[in-house]
This record gives structure tokens, sequence and C-alpha cells, in this order.
């Protein structure tokens, strides 16, 4: 559970099958936003931050998971990671992961990395342990899935709907192909004050379907995102060589205030149903992530809907097709390239499929997971 309001962090504790996490991020009043990252506590057991060989699932794991032609794609991509406040280790932290991982560098020197604040400008916003972690886990995905993709960090100088969509906007004009955005608030009679910042056609938008259950949180809830829910990842004997279910955190459901698209079809809901699609955001499925701006210094293991958005936004990236697709309609023409995740749930609605997995579109994981890009 969250508690309090405004942008400093809580270390709310919550159980997870045994293990100790907290959200890294307090709740937000209207018009504000949280980040949707949690952390597994670092001495839960099993865990071994600061190790050569850290918890959580590493690059290779999720790309074998996602059967990701990461090594041979994503030249000439760039994924914008928007989030509030500063992290002014992000750079450091950012290379720490690659070398681990033997992933090229991604440096201001070299290119790869670039870092502006709301305006596109280098008046970073004050620093904040949270969001700092949340940033890390951020640019962990992106190198993770993408490692030959640009980065774009661009820092709003609150929590705010307003300065983060400012931050979006800058994302865009500053050549961003795909926008990641990891954090959400409630919805409101007032979200459509704020809906253009998320709307760029030719550049694909992903979004947080949120971390506490059953339920509809914005930016997900604008039909122009992907929204994109979370899944417990393991690995399996089966062909694949993993399975998936229904994260019990993830969010979904019906949007109380946003039109249905076109190519989204389920019958259950008269407007705008989330999620479209999924990845892993289970904490107790993890991944590795390095920083040393938060409460804790080193490796950890984080979960949520965080590491679900930059984890599909930079599948986008693999594919090269964002120019040319309709925010998550290309998905809903090809679920054949998906994983279909029928199990699992997050929450009480009556049964019905906004908060149960089953076979073909629920709510907490959309149309399913990555198998490969097509259908991205």
């Amino acid at each position: 559970m969250l508690l309090g309001f405004g942008n400093t962090p809580v270390f709310a504790q919550q159980h997870t099958n045994g293990l100790q996490a907290h959200h890294i991020c307090s709740a937000s009043a209207v018009g504000f936003v949280h980040c949707n990252a949690i952390q597994i506590d670092r001495n839960a057991k099993g865990v071994t931050p600061n190790a050569s060989s850290p918890s959580g699932y590493n690059p290779a794991d999720l790309q074998s998971a996602y059967n990701l032609p990461s090594a041979s794609a994503g030249n000439g991509q760039t994924v914008a990671i928007v989030d509030a406040y500063d992290d002014p280790n992000a750079e450091s932290n950012l290379g720490t992961y690659r070398a681990q991982f033997g992933l090229p560098a991604c440096t201001t020197a070299n290119g790869c990395f670039k870092k502006v604040d709301q305006n596109g400008g280098t008046k970073y916003p004050r620093g904040n342990s949270g969001w700092a972690e949340e940033i890390a886990l951020d640019l962990d995905m992106v190198s993770a899935i993408c490692p030959n993709c640009h980065i774009l960090l661009v820092e709003a100088s609150t929590a705010s709907f307003t300065n983060l969509g400012t931050a979006v906007n800058t994302a865009v004009k500053l050549g961003a192909t795909v926008v990641s955005n990891s954090y959400g608030g409630s919805e409101s009679s007032s979200e459509s004050t704020y809906a253009s910042n998320y709307n760029h056609p030719g550049v694909v938008i992903t979004a947080s379907s949120g971390d506490s259950g059953y339920g509809v949180q914005s930016p997900a809830a604008y039909n122009t995102v992907v929204a994109v829910g979370g899944t417990s990842l393991s690995k399996s004997s089966n062909s694949r060589g993993w399975s998936e279910t229904a994260w019990n955190g993830a969010g979904s459901g019906c949007s109380a205030y946003e039109a249905k698209p076109s190519w989204q079809a389920d019958n259950g809901c008269s407007k705008r149903s989330v999620a479209d699609v999924s990845a892993v955001a289970d904490p107790n499925t993890g991944v590795s992530v390095y920083d040393t701006y938060g409460q804790g210094t080193g490796w950890m293991v984080f979960g949520g809907t965080s590491v679900a958005s930059p984890v599909i936004a930079s599948v986008y990236a693999l594919a090269g097709n964002g120019s040319s697709i309709n925010a998550a309609s290309s998905l809903y023409t090809h679920t054949g390239n998906l994983n279909d995740v029928t199990s699992g749930s997050n929450g009480s609605c009556g049964g019905t499929y906004l908060c149960t997995a089953g076979t073909g579109y629920d709510g907490p994981t959309g149309l399913g997971t990555p198998n490969g890009t097509g259908a991205f």
C-alpha cells in the first residue's frame, strides 16, 4: 500500500510471495503521478546486492524470454525515458550496468546517451532518491532489450502531469522514436487537460498500467498510448523455455473517461480498456538494476510495471516501425506474434476478463507478451 502524498519516497512494506518489497515512490495527489517501481528489500533471502553476479533477470534472460533480435536490431532508434527529478549518477550507473553484462558503452561522449531537463536544456531539477532509482531501472531496461539504441533521458522538474507532459513533448522534439513513461496517477475528470502531450503520431508512447492491482491510471488510459500491463515470468521446461502468468499487482480495467480506440474490440468495456500488452513486472521475478543515488547503493532487484513499460518501448525500437503504426493498433492485428498469457488475476471485477487472464485479450496482460518483434 502507498502512503502519503507529494514526491518524497515512502517505503511502504508489502509482502510478495514471502519476499518483502516496497514501492519507491509515494502516492500522488490529483494532477501528480507516482513512479511504478517496486524494489525487493536488500535483505530478502536469495537477493545478493553488490555481488559480481547480481540477482534478478539480466539482459540475456529477457532477450531469451521474449525471443528478441537485440544483438542485431535497434540501430538508428532513440528510446526516450521520461521521469521526474534528477538522477545525478544516471550516466555512470548506466555504464556499470552495461559493463557488467557485456553491452556496448552508451555515453554522452560517444553520442549514445543524452540527458536533458524538461525543456531540452541542462538545468536539471533537484535530485530525488526514489525517482533516481526509477531512472536507473528505466535506463537499464532499455539497455537490456535494445543495446544498439540511443537513449534520451528527459527529467521533469516535478512529478506533475504538466511538467511530465512537457518532458514528453521535448522528447519527441529531440527525435525520440519511442517514449517510455513508467509512472501514473489516478484517473480524474481533468485528465483530458494533459491528453495532447501523449498524442504524437509517428512516435510510439508506452505507459505503465500501475502496480496496485485492478484499476486504471493515466497516462496508460489515453487511447493514443500503448498501455503496458505486467506478468510473473519464470523459467520453464516447455518449448519456449519460459512461462508467464498475470501479475497480481498489474493495473487494468475500463477507463472512466477515455473513448475506446477503433482497434480495440472487447465488448465488456464501452470505453478504453487497459492494458494492450505486457511484460515481466512481478518483483518476485524481478530484474537486475544498478543505482548509487537511491536508498541503496549497488545492485538491486526491481519489479513493477515500471519494468514492463521500457521493455515494451524497447521492443518497438527493435522493430523500428514506430513511424508507420497508430499507437497500439498493430498489436491487435498481429496477435500470433505474442505469447498469450492465460492464467492469473489482479483483483475482483466479477470474474470478467478485465481482471482475470484468459485466452485472447484480458486486462492485466492485454494481448500477451512479445514473441519477437512481429507484433510491433
